[in-house]
């Protein structure tokens, strides 16, 4: 698989004590750079002598001399040291930085051989297809492959296409002797956006789940993984925004009928109040792509990258804020009405979903309403 060749690289290196002085991880999927860290710490650092082994660095805060001072020192108590160093974005920042680079450089010529320094460059995203690199992120690898690239080894850590990630999932799940049905592995994956860590992380959670059934099926999924509720929520919120009614009955069914079922209906208006002053606020600013999306919605109040587009045409199907502004009195008149607990939450719901997907009335004009019979 193309996005695993480069850390499995990495890693036989390391396995085979083949090292170069210097390397720079390009790239933010922390599931590659957790790979390449724990082959370190297995093969190079053991672990009673860790403290004086491994050493992390961050050039925000310590100068790059430091730095490479101390990877010039042979170490007294251990045979090897290993240098992560951060921060690779101040090397390449305002003023004058050939200094620094011309220190790396003169180190990497004359290295220390019982160390090995690794320049973490998590500030770049690569995509699974390097032609959707943004243009910032796509000048900033260039910067690092024309300097750093000529005296230290890239090793890229990019995003995983979903087919390479579902191979991975039915893989690493026979290694555990567990079983992953094709649908549930690529639900896994369709709805955490194709992020390794975080489909790594939810596996181990999944395998444990599932315990002795040694199978992973879809229900199991969707009971189990966050954003694959989310994915369902976002299919809803579809419906309703292009006022399909069976539609958005059929799914609201859908989702009662797993997991907790009708007692989930209080968290199912939440995430259903919160996208639509999502969809506001992108209404309001008229955000049309997801750089305006990342910007719109601050920390916390952010939509998860699969959803990012279907929640920007959602919104714009509305033409006016009056209309969420609507929905989201709707929602907290359904959710003022749940809390009373009412003989059928399902009911309620359903009641919401067909309000939400019936036409609002036209306003009447300032000039008719003065006219009105009081």
């Amino acid at each position: 698989m193309r996005a695993f060749a480069q850390t499995e690289r990495f890693v036989s290196q390391v396995e085979e004590r083949k090292l170069g002085p210097a390397y720079v991880f390009v790239g933010d999927e922390a599931f590659f750079r957790k790979r390449c860290r724990e082959a370190i710490l297995e093969y190079l650092v053991p672990a009673d002598l860790r403290d004086f082994s491994l050493f992390e660095f961050d050039l925000a805060e310590t100068d790059l001399a430091e730095v490479l001072d101390r990877a010039r020192t042979p170490s007294l108590m251990a045979p090897f040291q290993v240098f992560f160093v951060r921060g690779v974005k101040s090397l390449f920042g305002r003023g004058s930085n050939e200094e620094k680079l011309a220190a790396i450089e003169a180190y990497c010529k004359d290295p220390n051989p019982a160390a090995v320094l690794i320049f973490v460059a998590d500030h770049i995203s690569i995509p699974a297809d390097a032609r959707r690199m943004d243009m910032t992120d796509k000048d900033r690898y260039e910067r690092i492959r024309e300097t750093l690239g000529q005296y230290c080894t890239i090793v890229e850590l990019a995003r995983v296409e979903e087919g390479e990630a579902v191979r991975w999932i039915g893989e690493y799940c026979g290694l555990r002797g567990v079983k992953a049905e094709p649908d549930a592995a690529r639900e896994l994956v369709d709805a955490l956006g194709g992020d390794m860590m975080m489909i790594s992380n939810e596996l181990e959670k999944l395998i444990l789940y599932v315990g002795e059934k040694k199978r992973i099926t879809l229900g199991d999924v969707e009971t189990m993984v966050l954003a694959a509720k989310q994915r369902s929520l976002y299919e809803l919120t579809d419906a309703i925004s292009a006022k399909d009614r069976v539609r958005a009955l059929e799914m609201l069914d859908a989702m009662l009928n797993t997991g907790e079922g009708d007692e989930a209906a209080i968290g199912h208006l939440y995430m259903l109040a919160k996208t639509f002053r999502q969809m506001l606020v992108i209404l309001e600013r008229n955000v049309r792509d997801q750089r305006m999306l990342w910007a719109a919605l601050w920390q916390g109040f952010r939509v998860p990258p699969f959803a990012a587009d279907d929640i920007i045409r959602q919104a714009r199907r509305y033409k006016s804020k009056r209309e969420l502004t609507r929905a989201i009195r709707l929602i907290a008149k359904a959710d003022l009405a749940l809390r009373s607990n009412p003989p059928s939450k399902r009911m309620m719901l359903e009641k919401l979903v067909l309000d939400l997907t019936a036409s609002p009335k036209p306003e009447l004009p300032e000039w008719s309403q003065e006219q009105l019979p009081v």
